[in-house]
């Protein structure tokens, strides 16, 4: 049975539970949680199916998940503090506080030899971490041997047993993609980001969200762990299993400690309610129930497009990602919506998805937040945005756009 979080619903939200009802049902996604929040109240909350179904368990509105590259947010807003600190620049070279990536070799060919590499032409910068220019890779956004060097020398996208000095001289002693600034390439270079706030800052990159951002957010189930007391609370991860044709849970271990090397682009868990507080002090101008964490012009920044139009061509995971929206700092922002194939909002809408389907969004025209949370995971590659159209396996990502367009249209945007 599935499970609606709020029971006096909204009648004009109704085509939400029963869009995504449907997808629980057919069995393509275990659950999923939404938040919509609009001119300073959540206007509707739905917690659909199970956050495990083995156990039973369904979905509630303080459901935790790992919410994968929705936290390259929250580390550029970090990196961005800093940067207001006057403690770094954008256009600082990061060799200042990382010289591991000082005389960097770059690829002749990004699918090609290890061995065939010219000179940087200069050193990454800030900036260039921050708008995935750095010429850094993931091994998932890969090919050819840079992609089983990046798993051979670092493991997975989001663990690690390296300390954070450890995995970024591993990082450092591989050879860039690209050139820096050259191109937008999916990166660890929010990892890097985050590994490099916490040198700035003269601590870890975990103690600075506890003590700068989360704490005083309020956001008290937000962090890179989840404590015993918390772990019945935490969304199981679900794949397509091809032999059954149905869901098959995905085992992944909880840390009995919070970990040394902490993901900044991609390692947190959080919750609906914790996410709305950072997504709505982003959307106010980087303050939010009284609590100041950015400047406005802070903020404007990071919502404006860097990427040039010819960066705007490339494809991104196999995808048009920017005909209809470019990239700022840590954040996509919307600048054509009616090129825009990728979800809902006018101009000015900004946000960053994560890689088990979560997604979120803030509307600044509209004054709405709105967030969805789901834990489906799909073969990372290359492709694999042009291949989520297309299969069963992947026919849970198809829930996003049922809620996107059902919230737009019930509230008459």
């Amino acid at each position: 049975m599935n499970v609606v979080a709020n029971a006096a619903k909204d009648a004009r939200f109704a085509p939400i539970v029963e869009g995504l009802n449907g997808f629980v049902d057919r069995g393509d996604l275990s659950g999923v949680v939404t938040l919509t929040w609009r001119d300073g109240e959540v206007v509707d909350v739905n917690a659909i199916g199970h956050r495990d179904i083995e156990a039973g368990a369904p979905m509630r509105r303080d459901t935790l998940f790992r919410i994968a590259s929705m936290t390259k947010p929250v580390t550029t807003v970090a990196a961005m503090m800093l940067v207001e600190a006057g403690l770094w620049k954008l256009d600082d070279p990061i060799t200042k506080w990382a010289p591991e990536f000082a005389n960097m070799r770059v690829l002749t060919d990004p699918a090609g030899s290890l061995e065939s590499t010219v000179a940087a032409r200069r050193d990454i910068t800030v900036e260039d971490l921050m708008t995935h220019r750095s010429g850094l890779a993931y091994g998932f956004t890969s090919r050819g041997p840079i992609a089983e060097a990046h798993d051979k020398a670092l493991g997975g996208p989001l663990d690690s047993s390296m300390t954070a000095d450890s995995w970024m001289a591993a990082i450092a002693s591989l050879p860039l993609t690209y050139q820096p600034g050259e191109r937008m390439h999916y990166s660890h270079a929010t990892e890097v980001l985050g590994f490099l706030v916490g040198r700035v800052a003269g601590t870890t990159l975990r103690a600075f969200l506890m003590e700068r951002i989360f704490g005083p957010l309020g956001m008290v189930d937000t962090d890179f762990w989840v404590p015993a007391d918390k772990r019945d609370r935490v969304a199981t991860l679900y794949r397509f299993d091809e032999k059954t044709q149905g869901l098959k849970r995905v085992d992944w271990p909880l840390l009995d400690a919070a970990p040394s090397y902490t993901a900044g682009g991609g390692g947190l868990f959080s919750t609906a309610d914790d996410y709305l507080a950072f997504a709505r002090m982003l959307l106010n101008n980087g303050e939010v129930d009284g609590v100041r964490l950015l400047q406005p012009e802070t903020v404007s920044d990071m919502c404006t497009n860097r990427l040039t139009e010819a960066q705007r061509s490339d494809l991104f995971l196999g995808m048009p990602m920017w005909a209809g929206m470019g990239f700022g700092l840590g954040l996509s922002v919307v600048d054509a919506p009616e090129k825009n194939m990728f979800g809902v909002g006018p101009a000015g809408a900004f946000g960053w998805p994560g890689a088990f389907g979560t997604w979120w969004q803030g509307d600044p025209k509209n004054n709405l937040v709105m967030i969805y949370l789901i834990q489906h995971s799909i073969p990372l590659t290359p492709d694999a945005g042009a291949q989520i159209a297309g299969g069963r396996g992947l026919a849970g990502r198809l829930a996003l756009p049922v809620y996107q367009r059902a919230t737009y249209d019930a509230l008459g945007l």
